[in-house]
């Protein structure tokens, strides 16, 4: 007989709030896409730095090989544009810069807990494709001259001549490439990262406004 009254009052005391179920799945929703974000942040910082590494070499082997136009072979044309090159340098390194403090603020506890984390993961994708937008759009729109070589272009069209010192045509000719393709697939990376990042501070919003009247309905202690 005591133990058919002790199971009634068990079952009692335990009861759901629905506001904690609704809450710790926000919470589940919120890692997991805070995860996919940080993993994609990771990939766009690789993709930067590949670009920004190859494009950066290339710029220094034509600075270190560009002879004036007094010398009687020179190794670059009169009507040469660096500045496409110069495009991806300057966007890569805005994207490496943008997806380190990213990362940074997404792992470091110290900067995760202040209140401008989430504004700075919202913010600094579309800072990195902002800035992979406007050199690949610059870097086209100067591509397109019929009059005027480029760094890719100059190099592509001599990337068969064998040379045993720099610039090695060939080689600048692929590093152009991949700088250029790299570029190319970053801009869907940043855009998808600022669009889960977008995501993420919605269900971050309604997470805070479950616990609010969650607070509000607890029992004041007399």
């Amino acid at each position: 007989m005591s133990s058919d009254q002790k199971n009634p009052t068990s079952t009692s005391e335990v009861e759901v709030d629905p506001h904690d179920i609704q809450y710790q799945r926000h919470v589940k929703q919120v890692r997991l896409v805070d995860s996919a974000r940080v993993g994609l942040t990771g990939l766009a910082l690789l993709c930067g730095i590949a670009v920004l590494g190859t494009s950066g070499d290339t710029l220094a082997i034509y600075n270190a090989t560009h002879l004036s136009s007094d010398f009687n072979l020179p190794l670059w044309p009169n009507q040469f544009d660096i500045r496409p090159t110069i495009a991806l340098v300057v966007g890569s390194s805005l994207v490496v810069l943008a997806n380190i403090v990213s990362l940074l603020f997404s792992k470091v506890k110290t900067l995760r807990g202040r209140a401008w984390h989430t504004p700075i993961t919202f913010t600094t994708p579309f800072v990195g494709f902002t800035a992979v937008m406007i050199s690949m759009i610059f870097f086209y729109a100067i591509n397109t001259s019929i009059t005027d070589d480029t760094l890719q272009s100059w190099s592509c069209q001599w990337g068969f001549a064998n040379m045993k010192s720099k610039p090695h045509f060939g080689t600048l000719c692929k590093e152009s490439q991949t700088a250029l393709y790299l570029s190319v697939v970053l801009v869907p990376i940043e855009l998808i990262i600022f669009t889960i990042a977008s995501y993420q501070w919605a269900l971050e919003r309604k997470a805070t406004s479950i616990m609010r009247p969650r607070k509000s309905s607890s029992p004041a202690l007399s």
